[in-house]
């Protein structure tokens, strides 16, 4: 039995240097497919594979919010929650000099830029997650708990 090897992205880095119990699963990328083809190809529920959105709020200041795959963000609460005017998606350009990712391929670890993270509430729930590996078709299988460990993010509900 041959193990596969993946290029170490800085997400893995990442993820090994925090000690977290992760598995990678490479599938199939299709541009624009996003998570419903993950989901496909790897024989898992979309609602736990999770999205890594790049967004800003009304004054260009990014963050990242991590989404359920088969639900959208409330832009309306999320500007809300983070008590802010309005929030919205960063363009791909932007997105990629904050984090060092392309779209695709971006995961809330390793970014280059220290970026707050929102997490929608209902993820807690969920003892393992599927997650971005920091590239494109290639995802950490993972407990909840050790992003929660490692990012420290601030749960929000803004799913809809």
């Amino acid at each position: 039995m041959t193990k596969e090897h993946f290029p170490v992205t800085p997400a893995i880095r990442v993820l090994r240097d925090n000690g977290a119990d992760f598995t990678l699963h490479a599938y199939k990328y299709e541009e624009k497919g996003g998570t419903e083809v993950a989901a496909r190809e790897l024989l898992v529920d979309e609602y736990r594979v999770i999205k890594t959105l790049v967004m800003e709020d009304d004054l260009k200041r990014p963050f990242i919010i991590l989404m359920h795959g088969n639900r959208q963000v409330s832009t309306k609460d999320l500007a809300r929650a983070l008590g802010v005017k309005t929030v919205q998606p960063c363009d791909p350009a932007t997105a990629g000099k904050h984090t060092g990712y392309v779209v695709g391929g971006t995961s809330p670890f390793g970014s280059r830029k220290n970026l707050p993270v929102y997490i929608e509430e209902t993820i807690l729930g969920i003892p393992r997650i599927l997650i971005n590996a920091g590239r494109k078709g290639l995802l950490a299988d993972m407990a909840t708990q050790d992003l929660v460990r490692i990012l420290s993010p601030r749960s929000v509900t803004v799913a809809r």
